[in-house]
């Protein structure tokens, strides 16, 4: 998906096709997010006045590196398993065994559909967290561009809930729903707060 150019994506990302959606577009916006505390980290290396922060930047980066990896990653995952749940959909249910086959399908392309945002929102808490950092060490000169990165990385987030919702809404196995919902609402509830509380305290340093 993101070997496309920016404006093929977003024409797909427009068009009728089942893919990219939601998902792909959270993970996509997860990523830039994390690559705006990635460019403060990299505008504080080599600079004297952040000398004596300068190990703990080169090890947020790299930890930067690797989250941005991983969302990019998902972009394409997300596409990979909403397919099959697209296809599901499409099923015919002309004859009980028609019905009862689709059924079948459909819940098992469920989980990986529910699975992938909830990695997605996984990624996007870490990625908060990393901003946590960046605003307390990174370059002042770019201390907005924090703000705007963790906000990304709260709104990825937020939309990687929403696609994890719409599959396990209709998930029969009430077990697996419990367990996938029980755990996204807590990365919600810690990273939607650290968000806000970050954000909050970059306005404060621009005021």
């Amino acid at each position: 998906m993101l070997e496309k150019s920016c404006n093929d994506f977003i024409e797909e990302l427009s068009s009728k096709s089942p893919v990219p959606g939601g998902g792909g577009a959270s993970a996509y916006v997860g990523a830039l997010g994390m690559a705006l505390g990635s460019m403060v980290g990299n505008l504080t290396i080599g600079k004297k006045k952040y000398k004596d922060v300068e190990e703990d930047i080169i090890e947020l980066l790299n930890k930067s590196e690797v989250i941005i990896g991983q969302l990019k990653a998902l972009v394409q995952k997300d596409a990979e398993v909403f397919y099959p749940l697209s296809q599901a959909y499409g099923l015919p249910t002309a004859t009980e065994e028609e019905k009862n086959y689709k059924e079948s399908v459909l819940q098992e392309a469920l989980i990986e559909a529910s699975r992938i945002p909830l990695e997605i929102a996984k990624n996007c808490l870490e990625a908060i967290l990393l901003h946590e950092e960046y605003a307390k060490k990174g370059t002042r000169i770019a201390i907005s561009d924090v703000g705007v990165g963790v906000a990304f990385c709260k709104a990825a987030l937020q939309g990687a809930k929403l696609n994890v919702l719409i599959n396990t809404k209709i998930m029969k196995d009430q077990e697996l729903k419990n367990k996938i919902e029980n755990e996204l609402f807590e990365i919600e509830r810690v990273g939607l707060a650290k968000a806000d509380q970050i954000y909050q305290e970059v306005e404060k340093l621009l005021s």
